[in-house]
């Protein structure tokens, strides 16, 4: 396990407004409460709540990630009518301390899905 650090910084900070997840058109995942993460070079990675998932979408996969900042990652494919996108979703279903926020979390592959995004009003 890592600790982030200023050479390996990951940041969590909540979204604004609403977050939907799209895969092939249909919704997958909606959310007021998503997060995002910033981790060092990477892309930002938003996670959305699994409660805010469709989850007649989701099919749990065998496939499994180590993050030495994050923990271990477990997937999902996506079903879409039939048709499946394997692995296009993870979470880590006991993060290590420093990102305890996305416990109880999902994220995308943004090559698979489609976000769209809409700032709250106020």
């Amino acid at each position: 396990m890592k600790t982030p650090d200023h050479y390996h910084p990951i940041t969590i900070t909540p979204c604004k407004g609403r977050v939907s997840v799209l895969s092939n058109g249909v919704l997958v995942a909606r959310s007021d409460a998503a997060l995002l993460l910033e981790e060092a070079k990477y892309a930002p990675v938003i996670y959305i709540p699994r409660s805010d998932i469709r989850i007649e979408h989701y099919v749990r996969s065998e496939h499994q990630s180590h993050c030495p900042y994050k923990g271990d990652a477990n997937y999902f494919s996506l079903d879409i009518n039939g048709q499946r996108s394997q692995n296009t979703v993870w979470t880590y279903e006991h993060p290590y301390r420093a990102v305890a926020q996305i416990k109880g979390h999902v994220a995308f592959n943004a090559d698979k899905v489609t976000f769209e995004t809409a700032v709250a009003q106020g």
